[in-house]
């Protein structure tokens, strides 16, 4: 994330502080697609993070005056290990086990692989979230940051998408609503984890200082395991 235009002290200083949180978010949903998906024994998955450049005052003031920086300004590209999401995985999943217990393993799989997509795009605003409330000198816990709040982190389409991802898991509303709240918690305890928050904010780093338009996985992976 580059500059071309000098601006003043305050609207740099916020600018920077921008970025930070910019590189948590992304750095959250990268660490997450790939420490989250191996400890839960899913296939490695492509993904690469791409940037795009805020070149000048009007860009900043742009997504600034917007609230949200979410695609406009960085995005993960990839990492969703379900494309194409079932009209009820709820419904799918009693169909293909009512009709062959031989399948149940693999409705395990997917449905597995359904709620770390959602976790996965949780972590995101929840790693800026962390961040915010650290630099801050402020707790973060449950209590303080709610489904809600997130959109105030760059989480509005990561909230979007996970609600998509819900309406499919069943036709109860109430029970979207549980298993979204369900997976926000595992989403909240793997960015409280030390281990995982110490993963994120050298990534987040190492966002920062190599300044590139695109992160590969591959240098996530390398940066994740060194």
């Amino acid at each position: 994330m580059k500059r071309n235009k000098i601006i003043d002290d305050s609207k740099q200083h916020r600018l920077q502080q921008h970025k930070q949180c910019i590189a948590f978010h992304e750095a959250g949903h990268a660490a997450a697609i790939y420490l989250n998906n191996k400890a839960r024994n899913l296939p490695p998955i492509f993904f690469q993070i791409i940037f795009k450049e805020i070149s000048d005052t009007a860009d900043y003031d742009g997504f600034v005056s917007e609230g949200s920086h979410d695609d406009c300004v960085a995005r993960v590209e990839g990492g969703r290990l379900i494309q194409s999401l079932p009209y009820s995985v709820d419904g799918l999943a009693h169909k293909l086990v009512d009709h062959n217990e031989a399948m149940a393993p693999l409705v395990k799989d997917y449905i597995r692989a359904f709620e770390a997509d959602i976790i996965n795009l949780l972590i995101g605003p929840l790693a800026e979230a962390k961040y915010v409330h650290n630099r801050d000198d402020e707790l973060f816990n449950h209590q303080l940051v709610n489904l809600k709040s997130l959109e105030n982190y760059g989480g509005s389409s990561d909230i979007s998408l996970a609600r998509e991802y819900i309406e499919n898991f069943s036709a109860s509303r109430e029970q979207q609503d549980e298993k979204l709240h369900e997976l926000f918690f595992l989403a909240c305890d793997f960015v409280k984890d030390p281990l995982n928050w110490k993963s994120i904010t050298e990534l987040a780093n190492h966002i920062l200082v190599s300044d590139k338009a695109i992160i590969s996985c591959e240098e996530v992976a390398s940066v994740l395991q060194s």
